[in-house]
């Protein structure tokens, strides 16, 4: 396996690390904040993460530095940073771990990022069902506020920047930033339309910034070790740094692996994840999370970073790498994840609302036998009617399963469906005499 340097993962993966300020302290936690506050200015700090080629790690992958850029530069009442760690795509769960293992990382990134952005408030808004993550969190930032790195006069260098925990009620949507917004305003989590963007009307209708666990987790060590090694890492110029993979499914080490940007899925999952976990060649792959497009073992040698992913037709997105075996059913798998967005719909949008349940019903009707071949055009038309026609990405996202598994494994739609026709032959012919 290719040795490479964890950012980070590091910390956690020493023997007896706990994730206290103590401990974090003692791997030079909070230097990039003593170096950093007061001693380099907000538009500088800005120029370097713009620098260092960092994009969200939450789906985007839009650069952090250009984002933080667009916040009006003139104005004079107060703006807001949001955290988003309402972690809900299926087969993610890296910002889970880094809240959990090593809280004070993720705290330290969003401290520089409020003064980078010139915000005194920060929110942190959880996913409702990680009660440990926001009790390891709330615990945090109290050590963080004692020891004088959270809240009014940080370190002496009169900056002030405080940081709270929001928990979620388990909402997907809220995933989406300006639902996050919503929710956290006290409304029902459902998407605003754009414009106008959050950088100007966002958290009560102030300039605002809403940035992934991961992505904020990076900024200290991009201040400590400068934009230069960070854009240095990975697939430069467009991919840099590493990224955190979260690996399930048939693989025989499921979990979530820091790697530089740009390795191919063939090494991540037969080197890192040691390969399938029985003697069934691999099948299917989602490179990243339930809402990507399906990749097949002809894109094993496609690289991992936003720019190859995309050329090959699906995106990285969370980072949510699923790998499945021969003998998978990409109709069952197809049906599972349509089931889930069906579900987390917001029903805002009439495309995505009753669309979602029209492509539920008739997946079930083919896995259940009882498909005509008039379903795959239907199937295909309702995806057509859905993406690109609602307010977030959220109609796009749930299509996707469906569009790629009829592309690349059509035949498993039209034998359920000859199988259906057979059984009503079957049913059709008159009874034998006895």
């Amino acid at each position: 396996m290719p040795q490479h340097e964890l950012i980070l993962l590091k910390n956690m993966m020493q023997p007896g690390y706990t994730g206290s300020l103590v401990d974090y302290e003692k791997t030079g936690g909070y230097q990039a904040l003593r170096k950093t506050l007061g001693k380099i200015a907000p538009a500088d700090v800005t120029a370097m993460v713009r620098k260092s080629g960092l994009r969200g790690r939450g789906g985007a992958g839009f650069p952090t530095g250009v984002k933080w850029g667009f916040l009006p530069k003139d104005y004079q009442g107060p703006r807001y940073l949001c955290c988003n760690a309402d972690e809900s795509e299926p087969g993610t769960f890296k910002d889970r771990q880094l809240m959990e293992r090593d809280p004070h990382q993720v705290l330290e990134g969003i401290v520089l990022s409020c003064y980078a952005i010139g915000a005194e408030t920060a929110f942190i808004y959880i996913r409702g069902e990680m009660v440990l993550g926001a009790k390891i969190l709330e615990h945090a930032i109290a050590e963080a506020r004692a020891a004088g790195y959270i809240g009014k006069n940080i370190l002496g260098t009169g900056i002030h920047a405080d940081v709270w925990v929001h928990r979620g009620a388990g909402a997907y949507i809220c995933g989406e930033e300006t639902a996050l917004l919503e929710s956290l305003e006290g409304k029902r989590g459902l998407p605003r339309i754009k414009p106008p963007f959050p950088a100007t009307h966002g958290l009560y209708n102030k300039p605002t910034v809403v940035n992934n666990v991961e992505t904020l987790a990076n900024v200290p060590h991009i201040m400590n070790r400068g934009p230069e090694w960070f854009a240095a890492i990975g697939s430069p110029p467009k991919s840099t740094g590493t990224r955190v993979f979260c690996v399930s499914g048939h693989v025989k080490r499921p979990g979530n692996y820091e790697v530089p940007m740009g390795i191919t899925i063939r090494e991540l999952v037969y080197e890192h994840a040691g390969g399938m976990r029985s003697d069934k060649p691999l099948k299917a792959i989602i490179p990243g999370g339930a809402s990507a497009p399906f990749f097949t073992p002809a894109h094993l040698d496609v690289k991992l970073d936003f720019e190859h992913v995309a050329l090959a037709g699906s995106m990285l997105g969370s980072g949510g790498v699923t790998v499945m075996e021969e003998g998978t059913s990409m109709v069952w798998a197809a049906l599972r994840l349509m089931e889930f967005f069906y579900h987390e719909s917001c029903g805002k949008c009439s495309p995505c609302r009753e669309g979602s349940s029209w492509l539920v019903q008739t997946l079930r009707r083919i896995l259940a036998k009882r498909g005509h071949m008039e379903d795959l055009e239907t199937l295909l038309d309702l995806c057509k009617n859905i993406a690109g026609r609602t307010v977030c990405a959220f109609g796009d996202a749930e299509v996707a399963p469906i569009q790629s598994t009829l592309k690349y494994w059509r035949q498993e739609y039209v034998d359920l469906i000859h199988e259906a026709e057979a059984v009503n032959l079957i049913k059709l012919e008159p009874a034998g005499r006895h």
